[in-house]
């Protein structure tokens, strides 16, 4: 195949990042990518295993010098969030990642280029394959389902590992060095559907031209959150019309860009007027966030079967009443404490379904707090909702060798001071800390942008930096 980033520096980098983006690696359908990390660390003569999770462990001896040095963790994901501008055609099933290069970074064709996580896995073996990288005993840990519930890493047996240091590679921004970040756990509203008897003439309602983005990292950035303005614009409609269908979103930790609504107007003009209004109202409160935002009506020119009323107003009610958005911050650091993400709607046969994902540094604010929320918004609305799969934070260490090695190194290359804090998103450190005691902990990575959209890229300029400062720092542990 022809390579789109031949050439480019540091190479073994680059060449895995585009031999890893030629495989589909979706969450939950990382067998592929699992195989050929596995295949490929056979075929170098790495000592190897694969889990039943589909988890990697790659374990490197250390090179001359370093016998005695504490074993270092390289950590990151496989998987990836798939989302796609509308109208793209690309099957995440089976279609490779396409790579362009624009302006000195790294992009996707109209889809999440996969940076997040992938780089990591990139810089994790282009280290293992080099013989002019001197570092301490290696084990590196790659694993499944991250971005949808960190399952790989709940599920990782931490009874394999030596590892006294853990090198997170799921970070986005050179320079900064995170030492702490938010728990999560995620919120399922399901409705029963039921439908009325007489067919009625549909018209579609799409909510387009929004943001998106990553729901911890880009939370605070008051982006448009398609869900929840169609939400707003269906109350504002609600004896105007009924409602067919309903769906928005993608994913859980995605804000999502676009939604939808199948209608049966009782008055098109009236319902064509409200919908211009609207258009006025979001560009005007989205002109600095969102300014490309747009409500349309489209006819469907079929009649279909609306649902009762009393679901119409259960389904909005719950959109509307659904916290969204950041929802604490921090008074002592430029922090968001606790948020939530009205993430993705889907309708089937039986159920419309409002799925929340939830992110705190401090648990009781999502265990006693905002599920205690969701639960009553369940209870007063008479639907279901479950709330679980929680994971832990990462509490920031008042002291850590890891983290003096790391500054140190920083300050050594660049004659700078790094930026040294927390993220308001999920890392899986949490999670290895519980399992491997004594594990000292730091995350880094280059400058990567728009994570979980299709406007997903990542500077080469800072791919080589990021992988430069990784190998002086493994060479500072000794």
């Amino acid at each position: 195949m022809a390579r789109v980033l031949e050439g480019l520096k540091p190479e073994k980098v680059f060449y895995y990042f585009e031999e890893i983006s030629q495989i589909p690696r979706g969450s939950g359908n990382e067998k592929e990518i699992s195989d050929y990390l596995y295949n490929l660390a056979k075929l170098k003569g790495w000592e190897v295993i694969q889990d039943e999770w589909l988890n990697i462990i790659i374990k490197k001896p250390a090179t001359e010098g370093y016998e005695n040095a504490p074993t270092v963790m390289l950590q990151g994901h496989m998987d990836m969030v798939c989302e796609k501008n509308e109208g793209v055609e690309h099957d995440f099933e089976k279609d490779p990642i396409k790579l362009r290069i624009i302006d000195g970074s790294i992009y996707a064709a109209e889809t999440t280029l996969g940076a997040d996580n992938g780089i990591a896995v990139a810089y994790a073996l282009a280290i293992l394959d080099s013989d002019d990288v001197p570092h301490p005993a290696l084990e590196v840990l790659i694993t499944t389902d991250e971005e949808k519930g960190m399952t790989g890493a709940e599920k990782v047996d931490g009874s394999i590992f030596e590892s006294r240091y853990l090198l997170n590679l799921d970070s986005e921004e050179e320079g900064v060095f995170t030492c702490g970040c938010a728990g999560g756990c995620g919120t399922k509203f399901r409705i029963p559907v039921k439908y009325q008897e007489i067919k009625k003439h549909a018209y579609k309602i799409i909510i387009k031209g929004l943001f998106g983005g990553h729901s911890g990292t880009d939370i605070e950035k008051e982006r448009g959150n398609a869900n929840k303005i169609l939400g707003r614009i269906l109350y504002d409609l609600y004896d105007d019309i009924e409602l067919i269908s309903i769906k928005g979103g993608s994913k859980e930790n995605a804000i999502p860009r676009e939604a939808q609504a199948v209608i049966a107007p009782d008055n098109i003009e009236s319902v064509s007027q409200k919908v211009s209004e609207w258009n006025e109202i979001l560009k005007s409160e989205y002109s600095f966030t969102d300014p490309s935002v747009a409500v349309m009506l489209e006819d469907l020119n079929y009649e279909s079967y609306p649902l009762d009323k009393d679901i119409f107003k259960k389904v909005v009610s719950a959109i509307n009443l659904i916290p969204n958005g950041a929802l604490s911050r921090s008074t002592a650091i430029d922090l968001v404490i606790s948020s939530n993400n009205l993430g993705v709607i889907t309708q089937d046969e039986q159920f419309i379904t409002l799925f929340s994902m939830t992110r705190s540094s401090v648990k009781t604010l999502m265990t006693q707090n905002i599920a205690f929320v969701m639960k009553q918004i369940g209870e007063a609305l008479d639907i279901e909702c479950i709330v679980g799969g929680y994971y832990p934070g990462w509490e920031y260490a008042k002291e850590s060798q890891i983290r003096d090695i790391c500054i140190e190194t920083y300050r050594e290359m660049y004659g700078d001071e790094p930026v040294v804090g927390a993220i308001h998103a999920g890392l899986e450190c949490g999670l290895l800390m519980e399992k491997i005691h004594g594990l000292d902990a730091i995350s880094m990575g280059p400058d990567a942008y728009d994570v979980h959209s299709p406007n997903e890229h990542i500077s080469i300029e800072s791919t080589e930096n990021v992988y430069n400062l990784l190998c002086n720092i493994l060479k500072r542990i000794k």
